[in-house]
């Protein structure tokens, strides 16, 4: 398959409770990466890692089952190849209480948190239509500001569960401008309606 291919093919729908047996499917045994669910920025870090793995899976089906999508979810054909969290900042209490990436104003933003994508439909250029695709559906609910906190690389080679958050050049592919260098590998980077 080649990286034109995705960008014909795939299409990305908000995760509601219809589609749960397909989160669960994308995100495997393992819940995407060391039992996480996506459950990361949602919770303090006791109690995430009190309820990591089947804890997790359960609260994010709870969430889902409320009709508020936590994210969205890309498919390929029909299986279910990409993830990506997104919601308004204040849904994120982790995010709420981080000194790296506190806000940078009393705007009010919708963050990309988490990208997730199927371990063999890696390095194919899927990153930024998770982006593209997250960024439209804020857009669709009413966000005026779209928010993500992207890693630089540079030259170090880093393991793929390692950039949940996305890389920068997957936001700068999509139009987003670096607002804040709150550590020299992350960035705080922003698009607006």
């Amino acid at each position: 398959m080649t990286a034109e291919i995705f960008q014909i093919d795939l299409r990305f729908y908000p995760v509601t409770p219809s589609r749960w047996k397909d989160f669960e499917l994308l995100f495997g045994k393992n819940g995407a990466c060391g039992g996480c669910w996506c459950m990361h920025w949602r919770l303090k870090q006791s109690e995430y890692d009190k309820q990591k793995g089947s804890g997790n899976k359960r609260a994010m089906k709870k969430l889902i089952k409320t009709n508020r999508p936590p994210g969205i979810i890309g498919y390929f054909k029909k299986e279910p190849v990409a993830w990506c969290c997104v919601g308004p900042r204040e849904n994120f209490s982790k995010l709420e209480r981080s000194r790296t990436l506190k806000p940078i104003d009393d705007k009010p933003v919708w963050s990309i948190l988490c990208l997730f994508v199927s371990k063999s439909f890696r390095k194919a250029g899927l990153s930024y239509q998770v982006v593209e695709a997250a960024t439209d559906y804020a857009f669709s609910k009413g966000a005026t500001i779209v928010e993500g906190y992207p890693y630089v690389t540079g030259n170090k080679k880093w393991a793929d569960p390692f950039l949940f958050t996305g890389l920068a050049s997957s936001f700068k592919r999509a139009g987003f401008k670096v607002v804040a260098k709150p550590s020299k590998s992350r960035r705080i980077v922003r698009l607006f309606r």
